[in-house]
């Protein structure tokens, strides 16, 4: 049901770029699944999902390792770009006006493959983050919201440090402790991993 390709590029902001490796989640079955944060190269998204069909690209964020082959891969297989429209101002740094998203809300729910995905607005490391939630599977994609390790970061122009400790303690901490969070970069962790050391990134974090 979840499957992962890692592609590598850049991320640019504020006038600096950085080396990244990106995960890329792709959610469903042998029919039909979701792809969560199109990053870098559509080649090896399209070919990990081979025939099935997309129902859409969703975008945790818009900062631009994670929607740079958004396009490309709506244009491969036809599927939708799905994205919060608080981070309009991000999405047009890549895309200008020639690419156009299907607004995400807070709540919505995205079926695939027999299952729900749950969209949560948690900004913060942008202003229209979100994760995504799959409750029968026990697992939560968490963008750059929530990594191994603590919050994402919010160094950077439209990131607010309080505002993710916000997202984080009240949108994520009140999910199941054994639920598997799936990050954007790096190695997965659990909500229960987690949660014990909010504390700590609030003070590191001032």
């Amino acid at each position: 049901m979840i499957d992962r390709v890692v592609t590598s590029g850049t991320f640019s902001l504020d006038g600096g770029t950085w080396e990244v490796d990106n995960n890329v989640w792709l959610v469903g079955d042998a029919r039909e699944v979701v792809v969560i944060d199109a990053a870098h190269d559509a080649t090896p998204i399209a070919e990990r999902v081979g025939g099935r069909a997309v129902r859409a690209i969703v975008c945790t964020h818009a900062h631009n390792d994670h929607i740079n082959a958004a396009g490309p891969l709506a244009g491969l297989t036809g599927a939708p770009i799905r994205l919060h429209p608080a981070d309009q101002v991000l999405w047009e740094q890549q895309y200008a006006d020639s690419l156009s998203y299907e607004p995400l809300a807070d709540g919505e729910k995205i079926a695939v493959g027999g299952i729900t995905l749950q969209i949560l607005h948690t900004p913060g490391h942008a202003p229209g983050a979100v994760c995504v939630y799959a409750p029968e599977l026990g697992a939560l994609f968490s963008g750059d919201t929530l990594f191994k390790g603590g919050p994402g970061a919010t160094g950077r122009s439209y990131s607010s440090f309080d505002t993710i400790i916000d997202s984080i303690r009240e949108r994520l901490l009140a999910l199941p402790a054994e639920t598997v969070v799936h990050t954007g970069h790096g190695d997965s962790t659990s909500i229960g991993a987690e949660a014990p050391h909010l504390e700590e990134w609030i003070a590191r974090g001032h």
